[in-house]
C-alpha cells in the first residue's frame, strides 16, 4: 500500500506507469499479423482482390480525414477523452472482427480503424502536458519501450498460438478482444491533464513571462519586489478573468491559431530541417503503404489455405531488428549535419533494394528476408530524422512538424492509393504495386544521393552556411526517439513497426 501510495502522490510515476500500462496491452495485438490471412480465409471468406483493393484503401482515406480535426481535438481536449475514445475503438474493432460478417461490416472496421491510428496522437502527447520538463526523456524512454515490447510479444505470443497450440485465427482474436478491452480500461485510471499546448498557450506563457520579469527586477531592486510581485498578481488575476470564458471562445481559438502560425513559420525557416522533413514526408507514405499490403505479398507467394503462416515471428523478430539498429544510432559519433542526407539517399537504395526483393523473389523466406531489412533501414533512418529535426525545435515546433509531416505523407500515401491500388483507377495486382514502391523508393535515394554529396562538398568547403534553428526546449537525445510504433503518428519521435491492423 506504500508503494502505491508513494506512486499515486508522484507527479510524473503514476501518470507514466500508466499510460506504459496501456501502451503494452494497446499495442499487444496477438492476431494483428494474421489479418489478411483471416480475411481472406473461411472465417471471413472474402477475396484477395477486394481485400486488397476495395478495403484497404477506405483505412486509408478515412484516416486522412480524421488526422487533422483529431490532432486539434487532442490538445483541445487535453489528451484524456481521446486516449478513451483510442481505447473503446480497439475493442469495437475486435469485436467486429470476431463477430461481423460481410464486406459491409468490414467497412465499417475500416473507417473505425481510422480513428485509432488517428487517435494515436494522444498517446505521447498525453504525457508531455502532465509531467515536469525535467522527467521528459525517462517518461519517453518507458512509453516507447511499453509500446514496443507490447507490439513484439502479441505478434510472437500469436505466432506461438498458432504455429504450438493450433489456434486457428478466430480464437487468436478472440484473445485480442479481451487484452485490448484491458487497455480500454487502464487508460480510464489516467489523471485528467490541466494544460494543454496550443489552446491558451499564450495565457500561460504571458504568465511565465510575467513572472520572470518581477524576479528580475526583484533581484536587481530588492526593495521594490513586494511591489512587482503584487503587479505580477494583480495583471494574472486580469489574465484569468479575461480568459476565464468557453474553451471555443474566439479569443482562445486566435490565440491557439497564432501560436500555431509562430509554431510554423519556426519550424520551416530552415533549409537544412526542410530537406529532413521532405524526406520523412516521403519515406514515410511509402513505407506506410508497404506495411499495409506486405501480409497480401506473403498470402500472394504462400497461400495462408495451403501453407505454414510465419507471420507473427517475422514481424516480431522485425521489431526487434530494426529497434536494435535504431538504438545503435545513438552510439554513432557522425556529424549528421554534413553526412546526415548522403546516408538518407544510401540506406534509401538499400532499401528500394529489398522492395524490389519482395517484389521478384518467388521464395517466402527470401521475401521476409527482404521485408526486415527494408524495415530496419527505415527505422535507422527515421531515427536519425526525428533526432535532427526534434533537437532544434522547441515542443510546440516539434509537435507541429510531425503532423504536418505525418499529414503529408498520409497525402502522399492516398495519391498512390487512388492512382496504383483502388478498384476504381488501375488496380494493379500485389506484385505490380511493390514494383512500383521498390521504384519510388529507388527515385527518394538518387534525390537525396545528389543533395546528400552536395551538402557534404559545400560543409567541407563552408562549415557554417546554415546554422540550426535553436527552439526552446532543444534538449531531445536519440534515446527518446530510438523506436517506433503503429503507423503515422503526429507528436511522437518514432514511426510505424507494424502492418494493418
Amino acid at each position: 500500500m506504500g508503494c502505491w501510495a508513494n506512486l499515486k502522490s508522484s507527479n510524473w510515476a503514476y501518470p507514466t506507469a500508466v499510460l506504459s500500462l496501456y501502451g503494452f496491452f494497446a499495442n499487444c495485438r496477438i492476431a494483428e499479423p494474421f489479418l489478411a490471412p483471416y480475411l481472406i480465409g473461411p472465417h471471413k471468406n472474402i477475396s484477395e482482390e477486394v481485400v486488397t483493393n476495395y478495403l484497404f484503401p477506405i483505412w486509408t482515406y478515412s484516416y486522412l480525414a480524421f488526422l487533422f480535426p483529431v490532432f486539434l481535438l487532442t490538445d483541445l481536449l487535453r489528451h484524456k477523452p481521446i486516449i478513451v475514445l483510442q481505447g473503446l475503438f480497439l475493442v469495437i474493432n475486435y469485436v467486429l472482427l470476431c463477430f461481423a460478417q460481410g464486406v459491409p461490416a468490414m467497412v465499417f472496421l475500416e473507417i473505425n480503424y481510422a480513428m485509432v491510428t488517428a487517435s494515436e496522437v494522444a498517446y505521447f502527447s498525453y504525457i508531455y502536458s502532465v509531467i515536469p520538463l525535467e522527467n521528459y526523456q525517462r517518461a519517453t524512454g518507458y512509453l516507447r519501450s511499453a509500446m514496443l515490447f507490447g507490439y513484439t510479444f502479441g505478434a510472437g505470443m500469436g505466432q506461438v498460438l498458432i504455429s504450438l497450440a493450433g489456434l486457428d485465427y478466430f480464437n487468436i482474436n478472440t484473445i485480442t478482444l479481451g487484452v485490448v478491452s484491458m487497455a480500454f480500461l487502464i487508460s480510464l485510471w489516467l489523471p485528467t491533464p490541466q494544460r494543454s499546448m496550443f489552446f491558451k498557450e499564450r495565457k500561460e506563457k504571458h504568465l511565465d513571462q510575467t513572472s520572470d520579469q518581477a524576479r528580475s527586477i526583484g533581484s536587481d531592486r530588492p526593495d521594490e519586489t513586494v511591489l512587482d510581485e503584487e503587479d505580477a498578481g494583480s495583471e494574472k488575476q486580469k489574465m484569468e478573468r479575461d480568459d476565464s470564458g468557453c474553451w471555443c471562445s474566439k479569443k482562445n481559438v486566435v490565440n491557439a491559431g497564432h501560436l500555431l502560425w509562430q509554431s510554423f513559420r519556426e519550424s520551416y525557416s530552415s533549409r537544412h530541417l526542410i530537406y529532413w522533413s521532405l524526406w520523412w514526408a516521403l519515406a514515410t507514405a511509402g513505407y506506410t503503404q508497404i506495411l499495409n499490403y506486405i501480409q497480401l505479398m506473403w498470402n500472394h507467394i504462400e497461400p495462408s489455405a495451403t501453407s505454414s503462416v510465419y507471420n507473427g515471428g517475422v514481424e516480431a523478430a522485425c521489431s526487434l531488428v530494426g529497434a536494435a539498429a535504431a538504438f545503435l544510432v545513438g552510439h554513432v559519433k557522425v556529424s549528421w549535419t554534413v553526412w546526415g542526407e548522403l546516408a538518407l539517399g544510401f540506406f534509401s537504395a538499400i532499401g528500394a533494394g529489398a522492395v524490389f526483393l519482395i517484389a521478384f523473389t518467388s521464395n517466402i523466406w527470401a521475401c521476409y528476408a527482404g521485408y526486415a531489412l527494408f524495415k530496419s533501414c527505415y527505422m535507422l533512418l527515421i531515427t536519425i530524422t526525428t533526432f535532427q529535426i526534434a533537437a532544434n525545435l522547441s515542443m510546440e515546433c516539434y509537435a507541429l512538424t510531425f503532423g504536418i509531416n505525418t499529414f503529408v505523407a498520409l497525402f502522399l500515401q492516398t495519391m498512390m492509393t487512388i492512382i496504383f491500388v483502388d478498384e476504381a483507377t488501375l488496380r494493379l495486382d500485389i506484385v505490380t504495386q511493390f514494383i512500383i514502391y521498390g521504384s519510388y523508393y529507388a527515385a527518394i535515394s538518387v534525390l537525396f544521393v545528389i543533395r546528400g554529396t552536395y551538402t557534404a562538398c559545400t560543409k567541407h568547403t563552408s562549415p557554417d552556411i546554415e546554422p540550426a534553428v535553436k527552439g526552446r526546449r532543444g534538449c531531445w537525445s536519440l534515446f527518446q526517439l530510438s523506436s517506433g510504433e503503429r503507423r503515422g503518428t503526429p507528436w511522437t519521435g518514432g514511426q510505424p513497426i507494424t502492418g494493418h491492423i
